[in-house]
């Protein structure tokens, strides 16, 4: 009787358990990188990349080679001081560059700052705006 009991209990805890092999492991790493031919255009060094690409990048970053831009990481910009956006905007243009894009096609300027905080100014073309309830 007790032998009934144990084998059923095994053979509910094997679909109730957790595997112990990682997935992980058993999937195909994907290929590396190819570096495309990076003249595209009149882009020819690293410096006229970051001119193509605009927002000061080429007065704030110096890479000499492709190669070195092609693995520059986040760590990087920032140790060249550059800010959050800024190194958003170089990484995204870069991966659109290695993808075979034109700079002039995707490249466009910040995002100017707000100019109305809050609810809005409390004088809004020359009048003063009040509060409509009744006092």
């Amino acid at each position: 009787m007790s032998f009934r009991i144990t084998t059923k209990l095994f053979s509910l805890r094997a679909p109730l358990s957790r595997s112990l092999q990682n997935k992980a492991a058993l999937r195909p790493c994907p290929p590396p990188r190819v570096l495309v031919n990076p003249v595209l255009g009149s882009i020819a060094e690293p410096a006229d990349f970051f001119k193509a690409i605009g927002r000061g990048t080429q007065t704030k970053i110096s890479v000499e080679t492709w190669r070195m831009l092609f693995e520059l990481q986040r760590d990087q910009l920032k140790k060249a001081g550059l800010g959050v956006k800024d190194r958003k905007y170089v990484l995204w243009g870069l991966e659109k560059y290695r993808q075979g894009e034109d700079p002039a096609d995707f490249a466009h300027p910040p995002t100017p700052k707000k100019k109305i905080r809050g609810r809005g100014p409390a004088v809004q073309n020359g009048k003063r705006i009040r509060s409509r309830r009744h006092r």
